[in-house]
């Protein structure tokens, strides 16, 4: 069983919801991580991650269980993944794999373009320069080696231009020649799963939304923010941007005064609620659509 929605949207009550009753039919399930963001250890209260309580009460698999120093992907997701999926078929569980990040679900119900691993030297020595020199630097370097692949990305996106010149110095091929090959075969085909993508409206997701940052706030994000700065972490890793990681960074540092941060959390994830809807309407149109 497959359930995406925006962030707020209630997938992760639905799928505990969903296990309880499987199991009072004598079903076991087990909630798998399909969320980029929840995968990062240190992380549950500003990305929020479902609690240790519920974690207890139903056996929570792909969750905080990578370093906030890697930059993980979503081939390393689906690697993680077809293990869960081949431990779940040998122990007959129901695996009810639940997230907000599109591009996951996508890549393992239709597959994902094999692209070849980036060397470990060459990664580092694009982090480094981006690291360095910003991220419009990087992307007009990309528009004379790769304009391609340089026309699709926006100049404020760091990660999808570093992963476009990483890709390209690699294989000297574009990585939208790469993504345009034969996908890989799909871990879990949608004519073999029930798929279903939460509705909210938006008024209603928007108020959610901001009663999660509320909750989030008192739950010790603050904190959370403050032991992640600690760990030194370059702000270019996926962690450090995940919402709420910059805002309350800056309001700790006295750069922004906290009630503006907060406001400011709210805003950015009403806009990605947003993205992640546009997604879904365009990319996912054979999943059933449901209130959340």
């Amino acid at each position: 069983m497959l359930i995406a929605g925006p962030t707020a949207s209630g997938k992760s009550a639905l799928a505990l919801r969903l296990a309880d009753d499987f199991a009072r039919c004598g079903r076991r399930a087990w909630i798998v991580n399909a969320d980029a963001m929840q995968v990062y250890e240190g992380l549950r209260v500003v990305t929020a991650r479902p609690s240790e309580a519920d974690e207890k009460r139903v056996l929570h698999r792909l969750y905080g269980h990578v370093s906030p120093g890697i930059r993980h992907s979503v081939g390393a997701w689906l690697t993680d993944m077809t293990g869960v999926l081949g431990e779940a078929e040998a122990a007959g569980v129901l695996p009810i794999v639940v997230g907000g990040t599109g591009l996951y679900f996508k890549a393992l119900t239709e597959g994902l373009a094999a692209i070849p691993d980036v060397p470990a030297d060459i990664r580092a020595r694009w982090a480094a320069r981006l690291e360095s020199e910003g991220v419009a630097v990087l992307h007009a370097e990309l528009a004379e080696r790769d304009p391609r692949s340089a026309a699709t990305l926006r100049p404020s996106d760091p990660q999808r231009v570093l992963r476009a010149l990483e890709v390209f110095e690699a294989t000297g091929r574009s990585l939208e020649q790469l993504q345009q090959g034969a996908p890989q075969p799909p871990l879990l085909p949608l004519d073999n799963a029930a798929a279903y993508v939460l509705d909210v409206d938006r008024d209603i997701l928007h108020g959610r939304i901001g009663q999660r940052v509320d909750a989030m706030m008192a739950a010790g994000a603050l904190d959370e923010v403050r032991a992640l700065l600690a760990r030194g972490l370059s702000p270019q890793l996926p962690a450090m941007k995940a919402l709420g990681v910059r805002e309350l960074s800056a309001a700790l540092t006295g750069a922004t005064p906290l009630v503006n941060a907060i406001e400011t959390v709210k805003m950015q994830t009403r806009r990605y609620s947003k993205r992640q809807n546009t997604w879904f309407r365009h990319q996912m149109p054979g999943w059933r659509r449901t209130r959340g």
